[in-house]
């Protein structure tokens, strides 16, 4: 066997050049999941505590 037939294809192997960003995507997708959510409940929670009565001064 020659040198030639034990390399691998160029096109088998991945780029070292090419930018891997679909990891990054998806841990900045999950990022803004987790803040949305957060957000969210936080004014859910203000909102039912607002409607409970629990912010209006003592009469």
């Amino acid at each position: 066997m020659s040198e030639a037939d034990e390399q691998p294809d160029a096109g088998d192997r991945p780029r070292d050049d090419e930018p891997r960003r679909r990891p990054a995507l998806v841990i900045v997708g999950v990022v803004v999941a987790a803040l949305l959510v957060c957000c969210c409940s936080a004014a859910v929670g203000l909102l039912i505590s607002w409607s409970a009565g629990l912010f209006h001064p003592g009469a």
